[in-house]
């Protein structure tokens, strides 16, 4: 078992290093509504004689079936009705498909999770069957592979004892893939059953092959709870049956995280997802001039801080403000090609804002909405200046900048503000100071952020105050 604070910090390293995948059962889909295998196998059951509340062993329930009717069909056409119905996605599909997950593996036949990837305008790459596995798309940004089929190929959907003893006959190379993947991605195991005969052969011939060096797993369990059982002998056989399951796991290195409700595994997600755009930092502001400072103290604190912001492994993200952006990513490419190897589309991202309205969409419209996306994918805005030319050349306050604090502010996101450089930094440094109360991670610096226009002592109170809010979960 590991806690809930371990496994975060454990699986936001992986998605930060880019080895991050996941494993979908059906506990994924039946919050949509979709059924259960239970469900699934009611009428199979009944058409021949049992009762599915009282079998445990459904692969071979579906089995007996084909062999009475001497065909699948029946068992084709329960998959077809059951899983082609127009059903919602849920908050756990959306916030999944928000995060940067390459590679998608289920057992699931239905569509929800590449319905949520499309959603999120990621571009999937498909894999059913074994010629599948021999193609690959173009610039796709997630393998979704269906190990046990899927609902548009019901007659070889993985379902009867027969289609599991002749897998790796006709689905070989799934198996080898998924083989390579538990051995080098960093699996979550989400709505899972591992009493799926498939998979847990596969763990074990991993374990088998790789001994005491298998990589870490992890997978949601909700905690047995005493209101679920009617008798408290019955609660603490279930305990018992739990805890055990729980050291077995260990076996292939896979460590429960319990919650006590699925919604819990809600709140997890979206954790992980603020957490992993800590790493993100969006500058923002614009100087038509610089007020107060000296043109070249200016320069030197955009540029210096935005060096040593790489330096310390955070990636820079910038709209490309007048008078702002240029030396922001010279700062950054300056610190990129010193220590980086020069990797200057891993560590900095641009995002100059369009200039001329084209197919009908007014600006006004697409700034807000290039904002909204820009801001959504960061998890700390830092502040500075921010002015612009207005009528009569005279230098006016840029009300963009302020509605990206208005954002950052919507989005819980931490906020720096360097109100010393005056405009509308300044305006946000006062919004904050009325309200420290919910920036405390500032009240420690705000004489530093408020008067200083020294450019050491600035960087350094930024430093210390990112470093104050990441470092238990990037450092």
């Amino acid at each position: 078992m590991i806690t809930q604070r371990e496994f975060k910090k454990k699986y936001l390293k992986a998605l930060l290093d880019n080895n991050a995948a996941l494993f979908a059962g059906a506990g994924l889909s039946v919050e949509s509504g979709m059924v259960n295998w239970k469900e699934l196998l009611k009428e199979i059951a009944e058409d021949i004689g049992l009762d599915i509340k009282k079998e445990t062993d459904l692969v071979a329930v579906a089995q007996y079936h084909k062999n009475e009717r001497i065909s699948r069909a029946t068992i084709n056409q329960e998959i077809i009705e059951h899983f082609t119905e127009n059903i919602k996605l849920n908050n756990k599909h959306l916030l999944l498909s928000r995060l940067p997950i390459k590679w998608y593996w289920t057992t699931n036949y239905d569509q929800l999770i590449e319905d949520a990837l499309k959603n999120a305008n990621k571009k999937i790459d498909v894999k059913i069957t074994q010629e599948n596995l021999a193609t690959n798309k173009p610039r796709t940004d997630v393998i979704v592979y269906k190990m046990h089929g899927d609902v548009n190929h019901p007659s070889s959907a993985v379902v009867t004892k027969d289609d599991y003893e002749s897998y790796n006959l006709k689905r070989q190379l799934f198996t080898t893939t998924l083989q390579g993947d538990l051995i080098s991605k960093t699996f979550l195991f989400i709505g899972f059953s591992f009493e799926d005969p498939n998979l847990e052969y596969i763990l074990s011939r991993i374990r088998i092959l790789l001994g005491e060096n298998t990589r870490e797993h992890f997978a949601f369990f909700k905690r047995v709870s005493r209101k679920d059982y009617d008798k408290l002998k019955d609660f603490k056989y279930a305990q018992v049956k739990q805890e055990l399951r729980i050291k077995d796991l260990k076996r292939y290195s896979i460590f429960s995280v319990l919650v006590d409700s699925y919604d819990e595994i809600d709140e997890i997600l979206a954790d992980i997802e603020k957490l992993y755009y800590l790493n993100k930092i969006f500058i923002s502001g614009s100087a038509e001039n610089y007020g107060d400072w000296d043109d070249k103290d200016a320069i030197e604190l955009m540029h210096k801080l935005s060096g040593q912001l790489i330096k310390d492994e955070f990636k820079i993200v910038s709209g490309f403000g007048l008078g702002v952006g240029s030396i922001i990513i010279n700062g950054v490419l300056s610190e990129i090609y010193k220590s980086k190897f020069g990797n200057s589309v891993e560590y900095l991202e641009l995002k100059p804002f369009p200039q001329i309205s084209s197919g009908g969409i007014k600006l006004p419209e697409l700034w807000e909405a290039y904002r909204q996306e820009m801001i959504s994918k960061c998890g700390i805005v830092i502040f500075l200046f921010g002015n612009k030319k207005g009528e009569d050349d005279k230098i006016i306050e840029a009300n963009g900048v302020y509605r990206e604090f208005e954002i950052a502010k919507e989005k819980e996101l931490i906020i720096i503000a360097i109100g010393s450089t005056g405009f509308v930094a300044r305006k946000i440094f006062d919004d904050i100071k009325k309200d420290i109360r919910k920036y405390p991670y500032l009240k420690k610096y705000l004489k530093v952020l408020q008067n200083s226009q020294n450019v050491k002592e600035i960087i350094e109170a930024i430093v210390q105050i990112i470093d104050s809010e990441t470092k238990e979960y990037l450092k």
